[in-house]
């Protein structure tokens, strides 16, 4: 069995676990919050941050081309989504609640654990690097939100400035950079907690699983998948093959590309106060969809 299928049933496994338990009464949706909050304030920066920590930095020039890739592709598809969404008379609450979705890959959640099962080590670094350009997206959308609907840029800024994974980012290249010791039980403590990230977030992701959304939100279903699982990573292969990508960095941009909805999208549809019910919709089911489509894409590139 070749690491591709490995990874993706193990991905699979985890979630079905997650909605297995849920279905059970074991766990509950209720649990999917502070499952959340553990794994975003708690798990994954440790897990950044020691993968940055411990990474040979001398390849950062050839990173940094990796958050424009993704960077570019969501922007292209959020604009030809926008005149498309134009065209079907949505009014603006529910054009930019599924415009959201497009734009927001999950290039963290989902995005670290397949790159790390496929490509090691190596793979995860540079999607860290491609998670950046989604850190960026989510602050260009909550500045767009606040002009059309409302809000304060200070409550837009101090939620990017206080995301946890982004000061992981920052405290590992700088602890990196300045050769800083960080000893070897917190070196341990913060790998074994990073370890415990994937799977939580997996079993988050099953109880977040819902069908009901099939029927209630069909239409805007089928548009987010096709323009999140399919548009999208096929504008990211176009730009990584003009500026030519090759090897890891053309693979790992192509897969994060192809990356579902993140959960980022529907924090922009609560905290704006859109349908975040359609939002959430399209996230859940895109989601699900992308357990077929992500193999699919692996392969072929």
């Amino acid at each position: 069995m070749s690491a591709i299928e490995v990874t993706i049933l193990s991905i699979i496994i985890m979630i079905g676990l997650g909605y297995f338990l849920k279905r059970i009464d074991f766990l509950s949706e209720k649990d999917i919050d502070p499952f959340n909050r553990i794994v975003m304030y708690i798990l994954m920066p440790c897990m950044i941050f020691h993968a940055i920590y411990s990474a040979d930095m001398s390849l950062l020039p050839k990173l940094g081309v990796l958050p424009f890739v993704i960077l570019a592709s969501s922007l292209a598809t959020g604009i030809v989504s926008y005149f498309i969404l134009k065209q079907l008379n949505l009014d603006d609450i529910q054009l930019w609640s599924v415009l959201v979705t497009v734009m927001i890959a999950n290039t963290a959640f989902m995005g670290y654990p397949v790159n790390l099962g496929i490509y090691g080590q190596d793979g995860f670094l540079r999607a860290i690097f491609c998670d950046i350009a989604t850190l960026c997206i989510f602050l260009m959308l909550s500045c767009a939100l606040i002009l059309k609907f409302g809000g304060t840029v200070k409550t837009a800024v101090r939620k990017i400035a206080f995301f946890p994974p982004l000061w992981a980012v920052v405290l590992g290249l700088v602890f990196n950079f300045l050769n800083i010791p960080i000893g070897a039980v917190v070196d341990n403590t913060v790998n074994y907690l990073g370890q415990g990230a994937i799977p939580l977030i997996m079993i988050a992701l099953g109880l977040s699983i819902d069908f009901t959304a099939l029927s209630r939100s069909k239409s805007m279903i089928v548009f987010t998948s096709i323009m999140k699982l399919a548009f999208f990573p096929f504008v990211a292969f176009i730009i990584a093959t003009q500026i030519g990508l090759v090897d890891l960095q053309y693979s790992v941009s192509i897969v994060e590309a192809a990356m579902p909805s993140g959960m980022l999208s529907l924090l922009l549809a609560i905290t704006y106060k859109l349908d975040y019910e359609l939002t959430s919709d399209c996230i859940l089911i895109n989601t699900v969809i992308s357990l077929i489509t992500l193999p699919v894409i692996i392969m072929l590139i």
